[in-house]
């Protein structure tokens, strides 16, 4: 059995993590902390969890024996924490997949740059955990940076036509939409209740996050920058993403390449769902899953190619993704405790 520790267990990330590695059959969950709930039960902080585990939650200071009873740490907290228990682990044996930002970046400037805090692990041997298109390298590294939520829906919708040269980059925008959980649980004025009950916002245009992330990836694929619009939504449901992307398509390319694009670089991945030509995607189809599905259109008007993209931002785009990885290190069947039935209606 692979022994592993969750680091921040009681936000949404840490708790869905928790829920899907107890279903398992081949980890055993050691530790699990919080700084804010230290000394209580789980169970006591997620009643749903009552009677599925006698895990009591501990404080982070006992780091140095949760890194010496496991063989991976998940780290689910915000950007700025995973780094303290990177370098604690640098002469471990444990191996650290972070569901936060700190070692998503393969340029750390450019993580100072948007996150507005000091990278004080540089040199970590890290890849970045997009299992579709990082899965030999996810096999081997030390530290795995679990891919963001947004970012998630974004890159997989896009990648196989930045990768067979089919859209102009110059003109990719994304426009997504996501439930409030994407926001963590600590109290905010934008998730409280009678703030974003029947409401549709945009937040954080032209200044998101998410956004060099995402062109990380692409710039990759592209093998030449790539810089993009992302505009991200609030929408008053608690999970799923949808996120829609634009872009020229270059000329002559065709409804039939942009169709077997897709269908080379997902045909076989156990994970993506390709809704096809014409289809709509929809975060019901895929609440509580860890599957992503895909549709495309294409303008004859405007020669423009739109794919719509649907995860569950908890599972694909978090706690599900961080055990894909794991499979992966593993050498694990890549589905193995992942075999979720999306829930509906």
């Amino acid at each position: 059995m692979t022994k592993v520790s969750i680091i921040g267990a009681t936000g949404y990330a840490g708790a869905e993590l928790v829920k899907l590695l107890l279903q398992h059959p081949k980890v055993t969950i050691t530790h699990v902390t919080s700084e804010s709930h230290a000394g209580k039960a789980l169970s006591d902080v997620y009643p749903h969890l009552l009677g599925l585990t006698t895990l009591t939650l501990e404080s982070l200071n006992a780091l140095p024996t949760i890194a010496q009873d496991s063989d991976f740490i998940f780290v689910a907290l915000p950007h700025g924490h995973a780094m303290k228990v990177g370098l604690a682990l640098e002469n471990t044996a444990a191996r650290l997949i972070d569901l936060g930002a700190d070692y998503r970046f393969s340029n750390t400037a450019t993580y100072e740059t948007w996150y507005h805090v000091a990278h004080t692990h540089p040199k970590a041997n890290r890849v970045y955990g997009l299992a579709e298109l990082n899965r030999e390298a996810i096999k081997t590294a030390k530290i795995i940076g679990n891919a963001g939520c947004y970012t998630t829906a974004s890159i997989l919708a896009l990648a196989p036509l930045v990768k067979a040269k089919l859209i102009d980059t110059s003109t990719i925008i994304i426009d997504a939409k996501s439930g409030t959980s994407g926001a963590g649980r600590s109290p905010k004025e934008d998730t409280h209740y009678p703030e974003f009950y029947d409401a549709f916002k945009a937040y954080g245009v032209a200044k998101h996050r998410h956004t060099p992330e995402i062109e990380q990836a692409l710039s990759e694929l592209n093998e030449a920058p790539v810089l993009i619009n992302f505009t991200p939504h609030l929408v008053p449901m608690s999970r799923g993403i949808l996120a829609t992307a634009y872009a020229n398509l270059l000329p002559s390319v065709s409804i039939d390449e942009v169709t077997k694009a897709f269908e080379r670089a997902y045909g076989q991945e156990p994970f993506v769902r390709l809704r096809g030509e014409g289809a709509y995607p929809n975060t019901k189809y895929v609440r509580g899953s860890n599957f992503i599905d895909l549709g495309w259109h294409v303008d004859p008007r405007t020669h423009r190619v739109i794919v719509l993209s649907a995860i569950d931002n908890l599972v694909k785009g978090a706690a599900g993704q961080a055990i894909q990885n794991l499979n992966i290190a593993c050498g694990y069947e890549e589905t193995t405790g992942l075999q979720l039935v999306p829930m509906y209606p």
